[in-house]
Order: C-alpha cells, then structure tokens, then sequence
C-alpha cells in the first residue's frame, strides 16, 4: 500500500470519527457512549513524513487530520480578500506593547 493510500485512509477514519463524535455530541451525550469506528490496522503507526530541515523525513506520530504532525501542519496564508488583507494593514499599523511604559 502506498503512502499517499495510506493518508487517504488516515483522513476518511479521521473525518467518520468526528461525524460520530458530531451525532453524540448532538444527542445531549447519552451514556454508554456509541461505538466509534475503529483505526485501520494499515494506518497504525503512520508517521509525519514531512520533510525537516536536515532533509530527513519526520518521525512523530501524533497526526492531524492533514496526515501530518503539529511541527508541520502548515502555516497561515494570510487573508485571501481585499477586506480582510486592509484589517492586517491596520492592525500591524497599530504597533505593539509599548517597550518602556511611561509612569
């Protein structure tokens, strides 16, 4: 099985793992908790595999849904839109913390 196989399967057991999690949560939380769907035994031990900055291919396990781990999951963008590209300007014009506060 492939990588990129194998990530696929990782995302669809992610994304019916939260559906469950939704219905539950949406029913008030009823006890017994309902059954949620297993892990497939091909992705048991899938790693990051993101590239680091040595070049070597990460080995953490903790995924996001994105199949990769906290370390690199991706940056922000930035905004996308004429509006929302104006509110960064404005809020970068405004400055930070002062450095030294006058008493």
């Amino acid at each position: 099985m492939t990588d990129a196989e194998r990530r696929r399967l990782w995302r669809n057991y992610v994304d019916a793992y939260w559906r469950a999690h939704g219905a539950w949560e949406a029913a008030g939380r009823p006890m017994p908790r309902p059954p949620m769907p297993t892990q497939p035994e091909a992705v048991l031990g899938l790693q990051c595999g993101a590239t680091t900055r040595a070049g070597t291919p990460c080995k953490l396990t903790g995924l996001y849904k994105s199949g990769r781990c906290k370390l690199h999951g991706g940056m922000s963008t930035g905004p996308k839109t004429d509006a929302g590209r104006e509110q960064s300007r404005i809020n970068g014009a405004k400055g930070g913390r002062p450095r030294n506060p006058t008493p």
